[in-house]
């Protein structure tokens, strides 16, 4: 089962938050707001934060920019997740992965069924890795939001978080690069 390992120590990482929406600014960006109070109550850093039009080639230029940023670890996006024409957050994630983490969108709709039951079929949560960044795409809700950052993230993040995390394997993600 998992666990904290209380004696090793916490490493923060450093996270921008990606909003995507036609229609939020920063003063209205509840969902955004909610990832970021839980970014920095968890000790890690929050690196970057703005937002997007839902406009796929934006929305991957700006992944692509913050993968490239070596002051950035992981960016979380949230918005553009659902099934709608202009939901485009998903196919703007995978123009960027090298890798895709199938089953971050499996563990957030089981975690979804918890809280909304049926409702959770229509995410299309996702995550990867591309240029040794973690990108995850989360729905616009704070809910949403919450649930992921919540029963997922913050002990993905955790590098104490036991059998294993994201954080430990970090220093490996692009491995494939520095091969000769």
């Amino acid at each position: 089962m998992s666990r904290i390992d209380d004696t090793l120590d916490f490493i923060p990482v450093r996270i921008a938050v990606l909003t995507v929406s036609d229609t939020r600014s920063l003063a209205d960006d509840r969902s955004g707001d909610v990832l970021v109070a839980r970014i920095a109550d968890a000790g890690h850093a929050l690196a970057a934060r703005t937002i997007i039009r839902d406009e796929q080639a934006e929305i991957a230029a700006q992944l692509r920019i913050w993968c490239a940023d070596p002051e950035i670890d992981v960016v979380i996006s949230t918005g553009g997740t659902g099934l709608t024409g202009r939901d485009v957050t998903v196919e703007a994630h995978r123009d960027v992965y090298e890798k895709e983490i199938d089953a971050f969108g499996t563990v957030f709709t089981i975690v979804s069924m918890q809280k909304i039951g049926t409702s959770a079929v229509q995410s299309r949560a996702t995550a990867g890795v591309a240029q040794g960044t973690y990108l995850f795409a989360l729905p616009g809700s704070p809910g949403a939001c919450k649930d992921a950052w919540d029963e997922i993230l913050v002990k993905q993040l955790d590098y104490r978080h036991r059998p294993c995390n994201f954080v430990e394997i970090m220093p490996r993600l692009d491995e494939h690069q520095r091969r000769k």
